[in-house]
């Protein structure tokens, strides 16, 4: 069965206009939701809506309010949040265009749509904004409303696709600067250095799988789920010992021995995401480097 679109509009760009449909990125498949069950009988826990003073309360003597001091509300009638929610054109309105590195990860809000061109009209132009932005390795920066509030997005190409992916507005995102007073000043060795330098080579995936890595949470519960539907006795899992704290050195010595077998067992058997033996480069200068910023004083 084919996906069904959650959203159809244009791509907006001057008075160029792409239809495009958007299909999301993102899969709930491998979820697992728990229930909260009464312990006694097992029947599914209901939750009513009560007031502290006059107990359980139907819908239509529910309001929406506003607490603007301790036990003061203000009460909001949804049809004064309906004037304010903008009026969906149903348009992907392109502000303009930004390198890929503009726009840093931290603003990215998780979710993504995959846009494709809306019946034959749409293809051509989809097609010249897709190797336009790839032409001069750009990325649009665009504004959309959906559930009936603008949301600001990218748009990037991503193979033949081009790929909606909603931003956070700045407000929300804590700067990186608010934790660097967490930072101290530190010297570290060149050899020591060096050696990380090393331990990176060594574990750095020749060729990386990513699906290959798996939700051990999820298969471990959906495992427990089948023993005890099954009637299986449920065995604890054994927790791993928290790892010694050691030397500097000796810790890098260890790993990087550890990576470089691990490297050349990989090399003498091909796996999906074979590990990258540590390959000889011109190092940097022997001075010390700096790791960290210094700590700024009172």
């Amino acid at each position: 069965m084919a996906p069904r679109s959650s959203w159809k509009g244009f791509i907006r760009l001057s008075l160029v206009s792409v239809p495009v449909k958007a299909y999301t990125a993102n899969a709930t498949g491998a979820e697992i939701r728990l229930n909260q069950l009464h312990k006694d009988c097992n029947q599914r826990v209901q939750y009513k809506k009560v007031c502290p003073e006059h107990g359980e309360l139907s819908a239509d003597q529910i309001v929406s309010g506003y607490e603007y001091s301790k036990g003061h509300y203000v009460v909001i009638d949804p049809a004064e949040v309906a004037k304010l929610r903008p009026k969906g054109d149903q348009s992907i309105q392109v502000h303009g265009f930004v390198d890929p590195d503009a726009i840093g990860s931290l603003y990215h809000a998780g979710k993504n749509y995959f846009l494709v061109p809306d019946g034959p009209v749409g293809q051509k132009p989809y097609a010249l904004l897709r190797d336009g932005m790839l032409d001069r390795g750009v990325h649009a920066f665009a504004q959309v409303v959906l559930s009936g509030r603008e949301q600001l997005v990218l748009l990037r190409p991503l193979g033949d696709l081009l790929v909606m992916t909603l931003l956070l507005q700045d407000a929300k995102v804590k700067k990186p600067e608010s934790f660097e007073d967490e930072l101290v000043q530190t010297e570290c060795s060149a050899d020591e250095f060096k050696l990380t330098k090393t331990l990176i080579e060594a574990s750095t995936f020749d060729t990386f799988d990513y699906a290959s890595f798996k939700d051990n949470y999820v298969e471990k519960l959906t495992e427990v789920i089948q023993k005890k539907v099954d009637g299986e006795e449920i065995v604890q899992v054994t927790e791993s010992e928290a790892p010694k704290i050691i030397n500097i050195m000796d810790a890098l010595k260890e790993s990087v021995a550890r990576a470089q077998a691990s490297a050349a067992e990989s090399s003498a058997t091909p796996s999906k995401a074979k590990r990258k033996p540590a390959t000889k480069k011109k190092m940097a200068p022997s001075a010390k480097p700096k790791t960290a910023r210094k700590k700024k004083s009172g």
